[in-house]
């Protein structure tokens, strides 16, 4: 065994300020007379800006519909009557009326929402293959196991896109139209389908496999759609630049909700004479029925809404900071009437 001698100090820290802990510090002292007003400033500071968001959201103009078709609810009924938790369910048709008294102003924005449906669920979440999405040729042909049972067909070819949040595209469509005046033919409104999606989604996350000879269809050549799809993912446009892993509509879907109850942008109105909103005179929206819903107890609606600085309608927000500037403000006069009567008695002690 040998012994090595060590200088002494030799592991010691260098002598500075910082290695020392020799640094300058600063220890608040809370006092009446600091915390006080922090708690009533807060506190004013919150109901300001929740007033400003509260009547900010009641700005925003909704117009909703229900037409997941139940039962003496609208013409959709007859096409609910197919939904019989089949998939993919019967082709149907059904329309919406309506009439505006006044202009809808603008941007106006089309969503689909759905109830009672849970995006959530932890096993729903995750059966999916991003390394697929992504465009990697290896996970085309070779989807990963999270997305199983969706993982292959019947007939055992890799199924693209894979998993239970590609099977369960949302495949409702929805045209409008509008009659200026009674009697004048109704004339199509033009439905802005292209920016819905989030930008990183469209051109970082999700990604078209390396075509084939100039090909798309080449690309998925061996592979099966999933077994709610009607077509395959490189026919879900006729649009180049929107069709495949890049679709806008798929894009929208996959970024799945953290709520059994959601909306997902379907289009924009902001072209042409709509650039301003909707004008008043009558509405019709042809609605293809395709979504099941009733089958685990959802709702499907529509809803037309424009937005304010503060994004959506979202009366939660202003009524949040409303409820935490008033308790900051409550819990100031609590304590000023307890830091006075204890002043008070200290003052009777001295």
């Amino acid at each position: 065994m040998t012994w090595s001698a060590t200088a002494p100090g030799a592991h010691q820290p260098d002598n500075t300020a910082f290695t020392q802990q020799r640094l300058p510090a600063w220890q608040p002292l809370l006092s009446a007379s600091i915390a006080l007003p922090l708690f009533f400033c807060a506190g004013l500071a919150f109901i300001g800006l929740g007033l400003g968001l509260f009547y900010s959201s009641n700005g925003i103009k909704e117009l909703e519909y229900d037409y997941t078709g139940n039962p003496g609810t609208g013409n959709c009924s007859a096409c609910a009557l197919a939904d019989q938790g089949r998939a993919p369910p019967l082709r149907c048709s059904c329309a919406w009326y309506f009439s505006l008294p006044e202009l809808f102003p603008g941007p106006v924005y089309l969503y689909y929402e759905l109830t009672n449906f849970y995006q959530n669920n932890r096993r729903y979440g995750v059966s999916r293959d991003d390394s697929q999405l992504s465009g990697l040729p290896s996970a085309l042909r070779h989807p990963a196991n999270e997305c199983a049972p969706y993982q292959r067909s019947a007939t055992g070819l890799p199924i693209a896109p894979c998993g239970a949040i590609a099977n369960s595209l949302f495949n409702d469509t929805f045209s409008l139209w509008h009659q200026r005046r009674p009697g004048e033919p109704y004339v199509e409104v033009p439905l802005d389908r292209t920016g819905i999606a989030w930008w990183t989604d469209c051109h970082v996350k999700f990604r078209n496999p390396p075509l084939v000879n100039g090909s798309l269809a080449l690309a998925f050549h061996g592979t099966a759609p999933p077994p709610n799809w009607h077509r395959p993912v490189y026919e879900l446009s006729p649009d180049p630049n929107n069709t495949g892993f890049i679709n806008q509509d798929f894009v929208v879907w996959m970024r799945t909700a953290a709520l059994p109850t959601f909306r997902k942008l379907y289009a924009r109105i902001r072209q042409g004479n709509y650039s301003a909103g909707l004008p008043r005179g009558a509405y019709l929206v042809n609605i293809t029925y395709n979504y099941p819903v009733r089958a685990f107890g959802g709702h499907k609606l529509l809803v037309f809404s424009n937005i304010s600085w503060m994004g959506g309608k979202n009366p939660f927000l202003g009524i949040a900071y409303l409820v935490v500037g008033s308790l900051c403000i409550l819990m100031g006069f609590v304590m000023l009437v307890v830091y006075i009567r204890y002043q008070d008695q200290n003052d009777e002690e001295e």
